[in-house]
């Protein structure tokens, strides 16, 4: 289906999340985006719904941003530096050169209640990957999103750390999503809108190519593409949880490992 000016991530479902895969995808897109300099990627500073998910801890996935549009959530994305956020390229499907309708809410464990310790901070420009082709389900559904200014960094503000190309994920890998998107079809995060997060399961590719399977020799998955989820559904990323991250922790540091971008059940 057609995606509509607030992206559904698995259509009216909600079932399976699929990710577009940057350890394939990043090359191509992310020449220009330096290491983060301190603090260390992939660390919390600070311990303590996604459908079928639960509230998130304040600060717990730092990293994770509000991308708003005309003041109201649109999309997730994960924050890289100070001045880079990555995000799926469909968010802005019809508004690439409209980025003054955009900004990034950074901190804000509730959206409801974002406090003073949060920051918005406005959209300079957008890079989405060189072969997406603004079609739902196609390859490279990733974005760059620079931001006007840079931003401070805080325990409630950290960075995700890239992969490189020899990690691997399987099944047992620490994987979870966070988003605050729809907890049902049609149901929106109610007031305060707090941070939802999920733990899922990687799927193999095998089983992924056949859960997406086209008929007639095509198959909707493509090398740089990932499933991770529940075969039973129920609990997954919905409405508005598109462009967040998929995020793996490999050997203590959390790696964005995909970046949330369409499904079907």
């Amino acid at each position: 289906m057609a995606v509509p000016a607030t992206p559904p991530l698995l259509g009216a479902p909600c079932l399976r999340v699929l990710a577009s895969l940057l350890i394939l995808a990043a090359p191509a897109t992310l020449d220009a985006v330096k290491t983060a300099g301190p603090p260390a990627c992939g660390k919390r500073l600070q311990l303590n719904r996604i459908v079928g998910g639960e509230d998130s801890s304040d600060a717990e996935w730092p990293w994770v941003v509000s991308i708003q549009k005309n003041g109201t959530h649109h999309c997730a994305g994960s924050l890289l530096t100070s001045r880079w956020v990555l995000t799926a390229a469909h968010c802005f499907k019809d508004n690439l050169d409209k980025p003054t309708q955009f900004s990034v809410l950074l901190g804000a464990w509730q959206l409801g209640n974002p406090g003073p310790r949060s920051q918005e901070v406005g959209i300079a420009w957008v890079q989405p990957h060189p072969v997406y082709s603004w079609k739902e389900g196609s390859r490279a559904d990733i974005a760059l999103v620079r931001l006007e200014r840079a931003i401070q960094f805080s325990e409630r503000v950290l960075p995700i750390c890239l992969p490189d190309s020899t990690v691997q994920l399987s099944s047992d890998t620490n994987c979870w999503i966070a988003g605050w998107g729809s907890i049902h079809d049609g149901v929106p995060l109610p007031h305060p809108q707090t941070l939802q997060k999920l733990k899922v399961p990687i799927i193999d590719s095998a089983t992924c190519g056949r859960l997406y399977w086209r008929g007639a020799g095509q198959g909707a998955i493509t090398e740089d593409m990932l499933c991770a989820g529940y075969l039973e559904g129920a609990r997954d990323a919905c409405l508005g949880d598109s462009g967040g991250p998929l995020m793996c922790q490999v050997e203590g540091t959390w790696l964005l490992a995909g970046v949330i971008s369409w499904g079907e059940g």
